[in-house]
């Protein structure tokens, strides 16, 4: 059976992904700074971008632990099937 490398997949850190969010919402938001004012589109922003990382951080930890499982199992039939 012919072996394929992987490169480890980079895990975005939490802080990394959330002041991702916070520059992109910060951005996409600019008009409504001066209706809020800079500290509550700032809280506000702050507080979405928390909601936001938490659910992508879950999602692609769950997809990692699929992929994870599917090539243990993978690798327990190879073993498997060799020994019949």
């Amino acid at each position: 059976m012919s072996h394929q490398e992987t490169e480890a997949v980079a895990i975005p850190k939490k802080k990394q992904v959330r002041k991702e969010i916070v520059e992109k919402l910060t951005g996409a938001l600019a008009d409504y700074k001066q209706e809020l004012g800079e500290k509550k589109l700032a809280t506000h922003v702050k507080n979405v971008s928390k909601l936001i990382s938490r659910d992508l951080l879950k999602i692609s930890k769950k997809k990692r632990t699929k992929k994870t499982v599917a090539k243990k199992t993978r690798q327990k039939t190879a073993k498997v099937k060799a020994k019949k």
